[in-house]
């Protein structure tokens, strides 16, 4: 070998090396993300929420000309307690609807994840909406609420499981 081969074959070998290097960084790197269960959690989270706004906008949802269609899709929105509830008072709720001839209609302001177990089937949501209220020959009036969402997964799908309105300020004092 002669004085200016060595230095090439010195400067080949640690790009080799480096390259090498580089390959094994960029695999692993790209095994680690592939295989990361914050991608798909974030999908599961991303679902509840979609599912979880959608099914309380139905729930405060309802016009008394298209009673049954509206009732037919809150029962559809729920399952366990909530829809045997709902199933049970249709009756009596269809009538009160109807005698105060109400047009509710409610839109989503925003709305959060607070829990969610994927592996259980459960979440908890938490949605701002406004509603606005129609009775016959009256002025609409618009409240806006909070509502607290339970959600269990039946048949791949989040269905609402319980409902109530969520606690705005406090009540505790210090003295």
């Amino acid at each position: 070998m002669d004085r200016f081969t060595q230095p090439l074959l010195a400067a080949a070998l640690a790009l080799t090396l480096l390259a090498g290097g580089v390959a094994a960084w960029a695999g692993w790197s790209w095994y680690a993300a592939a295989h990361d269960d914050s991608a798909g959690y974030a999908a599961a989270r991303d679902d509840a929420l979609e599912a979880g706004e959608q099914a309380v906008q139905n729930l405060s949802t309802l016009d008394h000309r298209r009673l049954g269609a509206g009732l037919d899709l809150w029962e559809s929105s729920t399952t366990g307690d909530l829809h045997s509830q709902l199933v049970k008072g249709r009756g009596e709720f269809t009538q009160q609807v109807q005698s105060a001839k109400t047009i509710s209609t409610a839109k989503v302001l925003s709305g959060a994840v607070t829990e969610l177990d994927e592996r259980a089937g459960r979440a908890r949501v938490m949605v701002a909406l406004r509603v606005t209220v129609r009775a016959s020959g009256q002025q609409a009036t618009d409240k806006d609420s909070r509502m607290l969402g339970e959600l269990t997964r039946t048949d791949g799908h989040w269905k609402l499981s319980a409902l109530g309105q969520a606690q705005v300020g406090s009540t505790a004092t210090t003295d």
